[in-house]
């Protein structure tokens, strides 16, 4: 049970970020739940790369080979990932401060009547 626990924590994660995201009133909330969307992807990534018993990568005292490790290729993709998350919840962030500037609202369905 324990080796499917992260992935059933992520798909927890990715669904309650999804329900927040359709039900959210609030365009700055919306922006919380897809960050929360997108912290299931952390946890999915590093328990692909999650190895029983394993260490870090690093192989100056011992030699390649000798030990189990865990892939470094997916921490760096988590870090990476980690990163992209943050830029795009700031441009979100300073999306939503400018429709609250220019349109008074961080309402949904308020803006959706200047479609024309």
């Amino acid at each position: 049970m324990m080796h499917v626990l992260p992935y059933l924590v992520a798909v927890h994660l990715f669904l309650t970020g999804c329900y927040g995201l359709a039900t959210s009133r609030n365009l700055i909330h919306a922006v919380g739940c897809l960050a929360v969307c997108q912290s299931a992807t952390y946890v999915l990534l590093l328990a692909v790369g999650y190895r029983d018993g394993g260490t870090a990568p690093v192989f100056s005292d011992v030699r390649p080979g000798s030990r189990p490790v865990v892939d470094p290729v997916v921490q760096a993709l988590t870090l990476t990932d980690i990163v992209v998350g943050a830029t795009v919840t700031a441009l979100l962030l300073a999306l939503v401060l400018q429709i609250a500037k220019r349109h008074g609202t961080v309402d949904p369905d308020e803006l959706r009547e200047l479609r024309g």
